[in-house]
């Protein structure tokens, strides 16, 4: 499984990046976003910039993955979802329409 991990440029030439996210550096490759600004967000896999993101969305991610971290080492969740858990649980779009219609079956 590929995490998605958030980190903010530090540097870049061309294609190439450093990146960091509190004690995490990485050399990120910049091929799929194009040539980016120190301080923009983006989301790495495996070494790749493949998504630029807001400070905010960083943040979240950031959250949730420290959460993540806490439960295997057999810690409390804590806060790491509260954006979700304050909001409740949403349908697709398509399935909100179907119940508003009164459909409860497939």
């Amino acid at each position: 499984m590929c995490v998605g991990i958030p980190l903010c440029i530090v540097s870049a030439d061309g294609t190439n990046a450093v990146a960091q996210n509190g004690p995490r550096t990485e050399t990120l490759d910049l091929s799929l976003t194009g040539p980016l600004q120190p301080g923009t967000w983006v989301l790495s896999f495996l070494g790749a910039a493949r998504e630029v993101i807001t400070a905010d969305e960083a943040k979240r991610i950031t959250d949730a993955l420290a959460g993540l971290e806490r439960v295997m080492a057999g810690e409390a969740l804590g806060d790491a979802f509260a954006d979700i858990e304050a909001r409740g649980p949403a349908l697709p779009p398509h399935l909100a329409e179907a119940l508003a219609a009164g459909q409860t079956e497939a």
